[in-house]
């Protein structure tokens, strides 16, 4: 059995999402970033941990902008993503604040956010809102049946894809908290296949 179920990401399913998801709206900067329907704009991250400030870093390579949405007045992030971010000075970070609406008909021109102290509501013009909240690891099914760590991702032995249980192998975003690619994802997809391969021949199942 090979377990390859993936992650999903966060997402805040405000009003807007649903219509503009994929329009403007990502949870992968890394993925998406580079597009053109972004380039020179002025984007959005939500997030203030380490992956929100990486995706935040990594979109000021195209954006003319980029604003850094977070529920709290301090960073998530560790001290030297903070000093990254802070310093950057294509980064602009809002606090206490909390995105209520992605705006746009055909793709998003703004992004409608609330302060979480006061409640006042505003609107940021950007041509890209990118969700930096989290991943959840698609293995409620699995109801135990397999070491997970504690986020839920299944634990393999290092550099190989068995798992804690003989004849499962495990690959993909299922296994990786970091990468989150489609090319590593692959890589780990076929480093399973011929360790279930190998696996099925020691015990002459071929």
């Amino acid at each position: 059995v090979i377990i390859s179920t993936g992650a999903t990401a966060r997402r805040l399913h405000v009003p807007g999402e649903e219509t503009l998801w994929n329009r403007g709206m990502s949870a992968c900067a890394v993925c998406d970033g580079a597009l053109p329907i972004f380039r020179d704009k002025e984007l959005v991250v939500i997030g203030g941990g380490d992956s929100a400030v990486e995706e935040a870093t990594f979109l000021t390579k195209f954006a003319s902008k980029v604003y850094m949405i977070h529920r709290r007045d301090e960073l998530r992030a560790s001290k030297i993503m903070q000093e990254r971010a802070l310093s950057n000075d294509k980064i602009e970070i809002v606090w206490d604040s909390a995105l209520v609406d992605a705006e746009g008909e055909d793709l998003v021109t703004g992004a409608r956010i609330s302060n979480v102290k006061t409640g006042e509501e505003s609107t940021i013009s950007c041509g890209g809102i990118f969700y930096a909240i989290g991943h959840d690891p698609n293995t409620g099914f699995l109801s135990g049946q397999l070491d997970t760590d504690e986020q839920g991702y299944v634990v393999v032995n290092p550099g190989r894809t068995d798992t804690s249980v003989d004849g499962v192998f495990a690959c993909g975003d299922v296994v990786d908290k970091i990468y989150r690619q489609a090319i590593t994802a692959a890589g780990t997809g076929c480093a399973a296949a011929l360790d279930a391969e190998r696996w099925l021949a020691e015990k002459g199942l071929e």
